[in-house]
């Protein structure tokens, strides 16, 4: 497994909850969302009398579950030096707040039955989960030109992850594998490379590309689903020859493009380190 790359404080009402990035996601501190929560000047203790009272909630915390990992000791900074404390990831701590019988709860417990019926209309209806994406983006400050553009990539993507479901790849590695050589090919750089290469850690790399990023992209993973679907591909070998030609169609468009206007098409540059003014600009 990775090691803990950063410790940072998440702020609540003034409060704060320490979470850790381990393994690529956020890990929260138990005891800190208890206190904040309850009030409790012994998180530690009322954090046990909850496992007791919810049997449930005990067997996710020792075992997981399907949709569960338990939670972990990870080393937190302390006003005495680094120590253990259990941490939870953002899934397992709001199992934990429907868990406490607490007001400061509630709100919480509010925003999880209005996220449950919004997801049960979306699935009812795809098309509000794209509009909602589209205002999720807008709000963070993004162009419309951009969002368009990111939304197309969405759909291209699941378009080309439901060919490598159909034909035989496995969701998770090979998928990883897959994509990867698509966007080695494009930018000569896997994911993690190009991630590093724009200083992101647990950011979706596709947000932080500008207009031809983004179109080189699908144009890679677009060129791959029409190979696919005219070799008709099966299996991950075949399908993974299929994903460096589709990623070398891009890389070639690239070469021709940088050639043509003397400057690279990716940049260092991200939504995270530009200004309102500049996001996503060059």
């Amino acid at each position: 497994m990775k090691k803990v790359k950063n410790t940072k404080i998440a702020l609540f009402e003034g409060k704060r909850v320490r979470k850790i990035l381990y393994n690529g996601e956020w890990w929260f501190v138990i005891n800190d969302t208890i206190e904040i929560l309850t009030g409790s000047s012994d998180p530690a203790q009322y954090f046990k009398k909850l496992k007791e009272r919810d049997k449930e909630l005990a067997k996710l915390i020792a075992k997981g579950g399907v949709q569960f990992v338990p939670p972990l000791m990870l080393k937190v900074e302390t006003q005495g030096g680094k120590q253990k404390m259990y941490c939870w990831n953002t899934e397992g701590i709001l199992r934990l707040i429907q868990s406490v019988p607490s007001p400061k709860a509630e709100p919480f417990k509010i925003w999880l039955a209005k996220v449950g019926y919004e997801r049960i209309k979306e699935i009812e209806n795809p098309e509000l989960a794209a509009e909602r994406a589209r205002e999720i983006y807008l709000s963070k400050g993004y162009s419309k030109d951009w969002i368009e553009k990111r939304m197309r990539g969405i759909e291209v993507r699941a378009t080309l992850t439901n060919e490598w479901k159909d034909r035989g790849a496995k969701k998770g590695v090979e998928y990883a594998i897959l994509t990867n050589e698509i966007l080695r090919g494009t930018f000569d750089m896997s994911v993690e490379d190009y991630k590093n290469f724009k200083g992101l850690s647990k950011e979706n790399l596709r947000d932080h590309m500008d207009d031809l990023e983004l179109i080189l992209t699908m144009l890679g993973e677009a060129t791959t689903t029409r190979i696919h679907k005219d070799r008709d591909s099966k299996g991950f070998v075949k399908l993974k020859e299929d994903a460096q030609e589709g990623g070398a169609v891009a890389g070639s468009t690239r070469k021709d493009i940088e050639k043509r206007t003397g400057r690279k098409i990716f940049t260092k540059k991200n939504f995270i380190n530009l200004s309102s003014r500049t996001k996503l600009k060059r």
